[in-house]
């Protein structure tokens, strides 16, 4: 496919836009080293961040009802550009850590209610039949920029740990500049108010966001832990997220070329592979197997994270798509919630067990969907 000039701006953008999240444990944890004496602490500062866009992603995406949507996700663009510079100028000047929680919060409270005006402004970039095929180029490059961004963030932090923040969120800003503008992306509310933001379907395929998030996020922050599980060098689990990145970029590429919804069929059989994936994983089996679960769980990524996307956004109501996507986002958020808390509270084994369960809960829950059409 080649993309027409709006959508490859709109398509950059959505690989520029989340830079700041995917450097964001390796350079927080550089920024809090000197400041705490422990790399660890980066992890509360990623914490603050997730917790408040989960707080704010829904609220902050209704204020801009009455906004052109380009104009509203350049201003929340803005905020959190402002935020993460004020968290590299406090990180250099020494001040206390707290403060650094706080600044760190604010860029969050914005970061859902400006991925939903992003993915709702695609729907004015491209006609419906090319939405498939848009999102998983999308998928494709959200999947290089988290494979890159961390990378970059190492080598950047290994000079400047303040430096390597201020050059990524100038690049996670990059939408704000890339964006083309569309006088007529907005949308008014009915006169009747009608357009529920919650409905039964809408809400399976929220529950669905959550569980996939569960299980990418247990292979990606249980990396470590499961090559310690097989006596390897902590340094070795990245042979898990590379297996589970590259998988995830060829799922792209699929969903791109073929640019189709999946028929419901398909999307169980997906849910079933990623299942098994997850299973395999989670059973301590001899390692290679243990990468083919990675493998498998990482070829369903593209696809169902395209299907929920277009499924949630056929059943939303025109006026409310902004915060419908500000709601799937934090769905992804809290599906990373429920891994990292479980892992640091219980175990590898357990966090890979509530993964696996929360996956085949949704498996069941599209399967029971589909019998009662």
């Amino acid at each position: 496919m080649t993309a027409s000039g709006p959508l490859l701006r709109w398509l950059l953008s959505y690989g520029a836009f989340a830079v700041p999240q995917a450097a964001g444990p390796i350079v927080f944890a550089l920024i809090a080293l000197p400041l705490t004496g422990d790399p660890g602490s980066g992890a509360a500062i990623v914490l603050a961040i997730t917790v408040a866009q989960v707080i704010g992603a829904v609220p902050i995406a209704r204020l801009g009802r009455r906004w052109n949507a380009v104009g509203y996700l350049r201003t929340l663009v803005a905020v959190r550009t402002l935020a993460l510079a004020a968290l590299a100028a406090l990180a250099a000047a020494q001040a206390p850590f707290p403060v650094l929680i706080a600044a760190a919060a604010l860029a969050g409270l914005v970061n859902g209610a400006a991925f939903g005006y992003l993915r709702s402004v695609l729907n004015y970039l491209v006609e419906t039949a090319r939405l498939p095929r848009a999102l998983g180029l999308a998928a494709t490059i959200g999947e290089i920029t988290f494979v890159a961004a961390p990378v970059a963030a190492s080598l950047l932090g290994t000079i400047d740990a303040v430096m390597a923040l201020v050059v990524l969120s100038l690049l996670g800003a990059l939408p704000a500049l890339l964006l083309p503008a569309i006088p007529h992306a907005e949308v008014k509310a009915p006169a009747d108010g009608r357009g529920s933001l919650i409905t039964p379907p809408i809400l399976l395929w929220l529950a669905c966001t959550l569980a996939n998030s569960a299980v990418v996020s247990s292979i990606e922050i249980g990396a470590v832990a499961l090559a310690m599980r097989y006596d390897y060098p902590p340094a070795m689990g990245f042979i898990f997220t590379v297996a589970l990145c590259a998988a995830s970029v060829a799922g792209g590429v699929w969903v791109s070329v073929r640019n189709r919804m999946p028929s419901h069929a398909m999307v169980i059989g997906y849910l079933a592979l990623m299942t098994t994936g997850a299973a395999l994983m989670a059973l301590h089996l001899p390692v290679a197997l243990t990468i083919a679960g990675a493998l498998m769980v990482g070829i369903c990524m593209s696809p169902l994270s395209t299907t929920y996307s277009l499924r949630i956004d056929e059943l939303s109501p025109p006026h409310r798509k902004a915060e419908i996507f500000a709601l799937a986002r934090t769905m992804n958020a809290l599906g990373i919630i429920v891994t990292s808390t479980t892992l640091s509270l219980t175990s590898l084994a357990v966090t890979q067990g509530v993964a696996v369960a929360l996956i085949a809960v949704a498996a069941g829950g599209v399967f029971l969907l589909g019998q009662r059409k």
